[in-house]
């Protein structure tokens, strides 16, 4: 008999084979289908990202544009969706409503063909589509207001942006939410995308595998630990406070959140990425208070930590960006998930073509051999 030797959380097994997206975490290099990320973010735009991630080629520009023209047209969101969300507690975490109706968009699109490519392409839009919308509309629902319809004459990202504000964006601030969602769109096999996977081999709906992924993305230890960064820096309130707040996090031996990434070794080429982008925007629209702080912590934690391999990942400075393009702190984690859900697709897509249902084994430690006791002897 094999004696398998147990991980906790599955550290270093692999759990699947693709070729959708690549990381060296000793060299700090990410790629989407072999194009570095640093390349995708200059030159490439959010829809044709998610593209090459699902169908695995760039897209012609005919095919970009059929792409671009369908998922401007699916946009919209059915009436009974949003009668639905008027009903969600204000209190709630947008996360949680997300969740609730991207699932319920299985409702809507009941009929199960997976071996359809058209459906699969129906599905892939409409998910990439309507998931936006759905954001805002709770963003504005929750405060009392009615939702935004989208504006056919936008682009993906400054649609989303007029959705929230209700406000044309400016262009650099659309095109810099762009670059976000292309550096969050893809990351190999984390926590949410192996819960789409799993959720996939079972050859359910693909409205049920991206509930499932938003629902794994809400953790503070995944896609919400960019709220937490924003809550550090105002906890901490000043430059001169950074170094004995780490230091009490050290003796304490707390995490630092936006610091340290299971694959990565150096500073996360997102995190590099997205420090520029965020000066771009303080150039532009004036300083955030918290980036000198932000700043101040890197420093501090490189000094006491870079020798374990701890540097910003993802999330220590997308906060940062958010906050300046006027989003809302707890629309972090939903705004990763608009992006991500490119990512889940590709993976739904790459799960199907060699299905098999995962089915992990355990390592079982507890009793054996007990016998049932009546209830009159307990």
């Amino acid at each position: 008999m094999m004696v398998c030797e147990y991980k906790p959380g599955l550290e270093g097994i692999p759990a699947a084979q693709s070729s959708i997206s690549n990381v060296d975490g000793q060299k700090g290099i990410l790629e989407y289908r072999g194009i570095q990320i640093e390349e995708l973010a200059e030159k490439s735009t959010f829809l044709e990202t998610a593209y090459l991630l699902i169908w695995g080629e760039l897209p012609t520009s005919e095919e970009l544009a059929a792409f671009e023209y369908e998922v401007r047209y699916h946009r919209r969101i059915k009436y009974r969706i949003c009668d639905m969300m008027k009903c969600f507690p204000e209190s709630g975490h947008p996360m949680d409503a997300l969740q609730a109706s991207a699932a319920a968009l299985g409702l809507f699109y009941a009929r199960r063909d997976l071996n359809n490519p058209i459906y699969i392409r129906n599905a892939v839009v409409r998910l990439i589509a309507k998931i936006p919308t759905m954001v805002a509309a709770f963003q504005l629902m929750r405060n009392g207001n009615d939702p935004v319809r989208p504006r056919d004459d936008l682009d993906y990202s400054a649609n989303f942006l007029y959705m929230l504000n209700e406000q044309e964006p400016d262009s650099l601030a659309a095109r810099i939410f762009d670059v976000c969602l292309i550096l969050h769109a893809e990351h190999t096999m984390n926590a949410s995308t192996f819960s789409a996977r799993v959720t996939a081999s079972t050859l359910t709906d693909p409205y049920a595998v991206v509930a499932s992924a938003v629902g794994t993305l809400g953790g503070p230890l995944h896609g919400g630990a960019n709220e937490e960064v924003i809550q550090m820096l105002e906890e901490i309130g000043s430059v001169e406070n950074v170094r004995p707040y780490i230091e009490d996090c050290l003796e304490r031996k707390s995490k630092i959140m936006g610091f340290g990434h299971r694959v990565y070794k150096i500073k996360d080429p997102r995190a590099t990425i997205l420090q520029n982008l965020a000066e771009q925007l303080f150039a532009k629209f004036g300083q955030d208070k918290y980036y000198d702080i932000a700043q101040e912590i890197e420093r501090v934690v490189e000094e006491k930590l870079g020798h374990k391999g701890i540097y910003p990942n993802v999330d220590f400075y997308s906060g940062l960006v958010y906050r300046k393009l006027g989003i809302p702190t707890d629309l972090f984690t939903p705004v990763f998930a608009i992006a991500r859900v490119a990512g889940w697709l590709a993976h739904w897509k790459e799960q199907l073509e060699e299905n098999r249902i995962f089915r992990p084994s355990q390592v079982y430690d507890g009793k054996r051999g007990i016998p049932y006791m009546p209830i009159e002897h307990r």
